[in-house]
């Protein structure tokens, strides 16, 4: 395993991302700062593992003292998935939420391609523990990202069915044009803003670079303001 820093003044431009056939998925441990409302407020790790035939991605967020009862800073993802013909096929997903000591709330998803519906049980709303029926190119959040990275490319819009947690719906995002400097602490990338366009007053902004399995930074905006930030430390990645 290497171990990468964010490279200083990196300034070679973001390169068109190849066809998503061409893309390998290649294991990574990546760890964030996370902040919150502009102050820094704890730490996140994202891995991606291989499991036999299969593969786990998952995001870990954990709040300081002071920011232990936010939910957003209190969150563990997982989702189990297999590749077929290049795409992200979730198979199993969990979130765990946590705001306060007594208080956590779990959810489990299972995806029965052969039978074409997901479901969701545990702690969330009944009408979202309807079978939803599935459709090709159907993804969890965590693997949305995952598409995101191999998808972008300046200028690109890009289009996924989030079925995550009982829900559906249609995410869009658009590239921008071209790479920009991202300062992280003193380090700093040059990647590729990539925003969602249909989220109304939630906003999420991810920044892709050239080469790194994992996004640089993942931002999500509440009514025009900055919430939970999370800012790429280090990264360690197959050779």
């Amino acid at each position: 395993m290497r171990l990468y820093p964010a490279p200083i003044a990196l300034l070679a431009c973001l390169a068109l991302a190849p066809p998503a056939a061409a893309v390998e998925l290649r294991p990574f441990v990546a760890t964030y700062e996370a902040w919150y409302q502009g102050k820094a407020a704890g730490s996140a790790t994202m891995r991606l593992e291989p499991r036999a035939s299969q593969w786990n991605v998952s995001l870990d967020i954990r709040g300081e003292r002071g920011f232990a009862g936010i939910v957003g800073l209190n969150l563990s993802q997982n989702t189990a998935f297999d590749v077929a013909d290049a795409v992200y096929r979730p198979l199993r997903q969990t979130t765990v939420r946590k705001a306060a000591v007594f208080f956590s709330r779990t959810v489990s998803g299972v995806y029965d391609w052969s039978r074409g519906v997901a479901r969701w049980t545990g702690d969330l709303k009944k009408d979202r523990q309807h079978p939803v029926a599935l459709q090709p190119g159907d993804m969890s959040a965590l693997l949305i990202n995952l598409a995101v990275i191999r998808d972008a490319a300046p200028g690109a819009a890009l289009r996924y069915r989030f079925v995550d947690g009982g829900r559906v719906r249609e995410y869009q995002y658009q590239a921008a044009g071209e790479a920009e400097t991202v300062p992280l602490g003193e380090m700093s990338y040059s990647a590729l803003r990539v925003s969602r366009t249909n989220g109304g007053n939630d906003e999420m902004i991810l920044w892709v670079a050239d080469g790194v399995p994992t996004p640089v930074r993942i931002l999500q905006r509440e009514d025009g303001e900055d919430a939970v930030d999370l800012r790429l430390v280090e990264y360690q990645g197959a050779p």
